[in-house]
C-alpha cells in the first residue's frame, strides 16, 4: 500500500517515476530518486551480514551477540555514544551499511525483536518482527508494524528494555504497566503505520 501510494503520487505529479532532488541547493547537481515500483526489500540482519562481512550470533539478547557487535563497531570505527547496548550497536551498523544505500525507496524489513519492543513477533521468522521502515534518500520516511497484543510478551519486552534504560540508554522504553494491563483486557489484531508529511516533503 505504501509503495503504491508513493509511486502513484510521484507519477501523478510528475508524469514519471524519477525526480531530481536538489539536496544541496539548486546551484548543485540534483540527486535522481527513482520511485519505480517495486521498491527494494532489505532484510535487516541478513543484508547487514552480507554487506559488512559479519556472522552475527542468532541470539541477539545474549552477551555473545553484544560482544560480537561491539567488536564490529570498533573495527569499522562507527560512532556510537554509550551505553553500547545490542540494540544501539545494531542501529548504528544498520545506519552505516544499509541506510546509506537507500537513495531510491527501499524497505528495511524483519527488524529483530530486541529493536522493536511494540511490534509483533514474525509469524515465520523466529526472533524477528513484522515491521518495516521505508527509506528514501538515506532518510527514514515511514515506520510500520503489526502491533504486539500479547500482554505476557509485551511485559517481557518492556522488562528487557528497562535493563537497557537502567544502563543509560535514554531511547529504551520504560516499563509501562498500565499498557500491559490494558492488553490483558484484549487488543484486537491491528497495525501501526506512520509517515511524516514533513519528511515526505523534504526527502
Amino acid at each position: 500500500m505504501t509503495e503504491q501510494m508513493l509511486s502513484g503520487m510521484v507519477k501523478e505529479l510528475t508524469g514519471g517515476y524519477k525526480i531530481g532532488y536538489h539536496a544541496n541547493g539548486f546551484e548543485n547537481e540534483a540527486i535522481e530518486i527513482d520511485f519505480s515500483p517495486p521498491f527494494r526489500r532489505v532484510d535487516m540482519i541478513e543484508d547487514l551480514e552480507k554487506m559488512a562481512g559479519l556472522d552475527i550470533p542468532k541470539d541477539l539478547a545474549s552477551d555473545e551477540a553484544n560482544k560480537y557487535l561491539a567488536e564490529a563497531w570498533a573495527k569499522f570505527d562507527i560512532k556510537c555514544a554509550p551505553p553500547l547496548t545490542t540494540a544501539r550497536l545494531l542501529d548504528k551498523l544498520v545506519g552505516h551499511f544499509l541506510e546509506e544505500t537507500c537513495v531510491n525507496p527501499a524497505f528495511i524489513i524483519d527488524h529483530p525483536e530486541i529493536m522493536s519492543p511494540l511490534a509483533k513477533s514474525h509469524r515465520s521468522k523466529p526472533g524477528k518482527t513484522e515491521r518495516f521502515e521505508l527509506f528514501v534518500n538515506k532518510r527514514e520516511l515511514c515506520n510500520a508494524y503489526t502491533e504486539l497484543n500479547d500482554p505476557v510478551a509485551q511485559r517481557r519486552r518492556f522488562a528487557d528494555q528497562l535493563k537497557d534504560r537502567q544502563s543509560g540508554d535514554d531511547e529504551a522504553m520504560a516499563l509501562d504497566e498500565t499498557f500491559c494491563t490494558a492488553l490483558e483486557y484484549a487488543l484486537p489484531s491491528t497495525a501501526g503505520w506512520g509517515m511524516g508529511i514533513d519528511r515526505l516533503a523534504c526527502c
